[in-house]
């Protein structure tokens, strides 16, 4: 493999940042970022990340000129500043893109800022951008960046080093960005995106004898439209049970002519003006849907004209999302949501320390609670206590942890345990501080994240929960008080 050492060189002359005075909120918006670069520059989490992408560039052994390893540098610096700025201000690619292109404090954050003019990158880079590094790169420098504050906090300029030794565990639904999926809401999906596919190869020229594609479509919202309202009616069981037919016989139709279709482009594609990567997006999609049709069709009969049930492993929820699952939470807002659990373990600071987002469906939060504490003791070391809701809680858990000299604080499913372990002063300061939890589950979730979280696919979303915990930790940390201020402060007194 070529040398894969970093090619020092000089950033572009930014401008200089305008004074804003009298607005508190930009201030303390610009005193943050100011503060997020610095942490990036002095824990050497930024140098890292490029490493980390040259090596991975220069992989196929071919030899770049200097001029291209400055430029991928270059890239990779702004790809790592752009989307810390993008999940901090809570924007998507095309929003951000436009934000960016307005403020020269984001400009000058993301290396964009120049004296002789300012590029700023398009939507579709910024997406790019989002995908630049894979998660297991991101990940070890969560946990580089967090030692750093616990071992070194004079070089963060941290009043009092980060604490790695007590983590509050909790879990959550991480909510896919799907319809509700009602059985033939997925036959209106499945006609919508075959037929829509299917006019894009009539474009191109290549056509069977066929109605016109959208007739297709508007038969269907017109069946989904009876099919709603059939709920209102007095005999609603028979009208929904003939709607359905209605639109099985439908679907039934557009499949047929969506696999002659795809049949015809998978041949005759090179009398279009597409590649045969551009062919191929399309017949992955109408793959990717005819696929799963007869099953979904299967699924409407059972349910609503046999009035069947489906367990929930064989149930599906969407057609473009495969690792979506129902978990059943029994909250008050919702008591059954659709998604990936996902568990977070905090610390007393507020800051992320073991994050996982499961694909296939999770275990029991008693089972989470040892690969959470192994994963956080490999990464930061011995753990000193553990708290979390009773969940949590179990004799295999309770031997466990007692065994690796960690104090319990979860909270016990026994009244008994309850009443006799709530006579220690920790435990009860650490089922206080747990309370948070929660706050901080909704501020990753709702916040940072944004419901329901837009990736598509799961190593999407996974990258971006990554992501978003290295964007939070980050602004989490830039909020601490420095040490600069304690100086100052004990001076002072």
């Amino acid at each position: 493999m070529p040398d894969a050492r970093l090619i020092p060189f000089a950033l572009p002359l930014p401008q200089v940042l305008p004074t804003i005075e009298g607005n508190v909120d930009y201030n303390l918006f610009r005193g943050q970022l100011l503060r997020i670069d610095q942490l990036l520059r002095r824990s050497g989490l930024e140098s890292q990340l490029i490493q980390a992408d040259l090596e991975h560039w220069l992989a196929g052994g071919k030899e770049p000129s200097a001029k291209a390893q400055q430029n991928h540098q270059l890239h990779s610096r702004r790809a790592l500043r752009c989307n810390i700025a993008r999940l901090l201000i809570h924007e998507d690619f095309r929003g951000f893109a436009a934000r960016l292109a307005d403020s020269p404090l984001l400009q000058f954050f993301c290396g964009l800022s120049a004296v002789d003019g300012v590029r700023v990158p398009s939507k579709s880079t910024l997406q790019r951008y989002g995908l630049w590094w894979e998660e297991p790169q991101v990940r070890p420098l969560v946990h580089q960046l967090l030692c750093e504050g616990a071992q070194a906090p004079d070089q963060l300029d941290l009043a009092q080093a980060l604490d790695l030794e007590t983590a509050f565990l909790d879990t959550t639904c991480l909510a896919a960005n799907i319809h509700y999926p009602v059985d033939w809401v997925l036959l209106r999906d499945a006609t919508r995106t075959l037929m829509q596919a299917v006019h894009l190869i009539r474009d191109q020229g290549l056509k069977h004898r066929i109605e016109e594609p959208q007739s297709f479509i508007s038969r269907i919202n017109t069946l989904c439209i009876q099919m709603t309202h059939a709920r209102n009616k007095p005999d609603s069981q028979r009208q929904r049970k003939r709607t359905l037919r209605q639109m099985d016989r439908l679907v039934g139709t557009v499949r047929a002519h969506a696999q002659r279709y795809r049949d015809l482009l998978d041949v005759h594609w090179s009398q279009t003006e597409w590649t045969r990567p551009q062919t191929e997006q399309v017949l992955g999609r109408m793959e990717q849907v005819l696929e799963q049709l007869p099953q979904a069709r299967h699924q409407a009969r059972q349910r609503i004209l046999a009035g069947r049930l489906v367990a929930n492993d064989q149930k599906i929820l969407s057609l473009y999302e495969p690792d979506v699952h129902v978990i059943v939470r029994k909250k008050a807002a919702a008591e059954v949501e659709f998604g990936n659990t996902l568990l977070l373990a905090e610390n007393p600071q507020g800051v992320i320390l073991d994050w996982e987002l499961f694909r296939q469906s999770a275990p029991a939060d008693s089972a989470l609670l040892p690969r959470s504490v192994g994963r956080m003791e490999r990464a930061y070391g011995p753990l000193r206590a553990v708290a979390a809701d009773r969940g949590f809680d179990s004799q295999t858990n309770q031997i466990g942890l007692e065994t690796d000299g960690i104090f319990n604080g979860v909270c016990p499913r026994s009244p008994r345990q309850l009443k006799q372990r709530s006579r220690s002063w920790k435990f009860k300061r650490l089922q206080r501080r747990r309370a948070q939890t929660e706050g901080r589950v909704g501020i990753v979730k709702n916040v940072f994240l944004g419901q329901p979280l837009r990736s598509k696919g799961f190593a999407h979303r996974e990258l971006t929960v990554t992501w978003t915990v290295l964007v939070h930790n980050l602004w989490v940390i830039a909020r601490l008080p420095r040490r600069e201020a304690r100086a100052v402060e004990k001076w002072a007194a």
